[in-house]
């Protein structure tokens, strides 16, 4: 199976040192874009806000050469920064993610608050690439514990046969928003 190709448009707005992106970059696990103006030509760019989730509906794209990427910027500008995005790149579908805890340094324990590679590590594992993910989180020292963490919610994700099921799933580990 050929891994899955994971691009990053970079807005170069977070700590330098804490920039998960930078690194995937370095060690030739993923592109980064700094430019919003040559993004992907197709796949699916993770936003929180999108609406429709990742999940084994977007498999078939996926195995036929889409794209995952994501959008590395602050939390604080995120609002902006995905309509930049958008306005730039409308080929890309949005796409969100099911709920799972940080175990990133800066956010850990908190839901949602992915940093980069573990947003594009759980994408993996929704399209059935455990060990792409695996592979992009080893090098990062809380790479483990961000598997052990959300291990029972990643393996009833990975379980999952539509993106409609993916959606209740979530709901059994997490608290549903009012």
């Amino acid at each position: 199976m050929e891994a899955v190709p994971l691009h990053i448009i970079h807005l170069s707005q977070d700590d330098p040192k804490k920039c998960t992106a930078r690194k995937l970059q370095r060690l030739g696990l993923a592109i980064i874009h700094e430019q919003i103006r040559r993004p992907p030509r197709r796949g699916f760019l993770l936003d929180p806000v999108a609406g429709t989730i990742l999940g084994p509906d977007d498999a078939p794209s996926i195995e036929q050469g889409a794209s995952i990427v994501a959008l590395d910027c602050s939390w604080k500008r995120l609002d902006d920064s995905l309509a930049q995005v958008q306005r730039r790149a409308p080929s890309l579908e949005g796409r969100t993610l099911p709920v799972v805890l940080a175990a990133n340094p800066v956010s850990w324990g908190k839901p949602g608050r992915l940093s980069t590679v573990e947003a594009l590590a759980v994408s993996l594992i929704l399209v059935d690439r455990w060990g792409q993910a695996e592979e992009i989180l080893r090098p990062f020292s809380f790479g483990e514990q961000f598997l052990q963490l959300n291990a029972q919610p990643l393996e009833a994700y990975a379980d999952a046969k539509t993106n409609a099921e993916l959606v209740e799933i979530q709901w059994e580990f997490f608290d549903k928003p009012e």
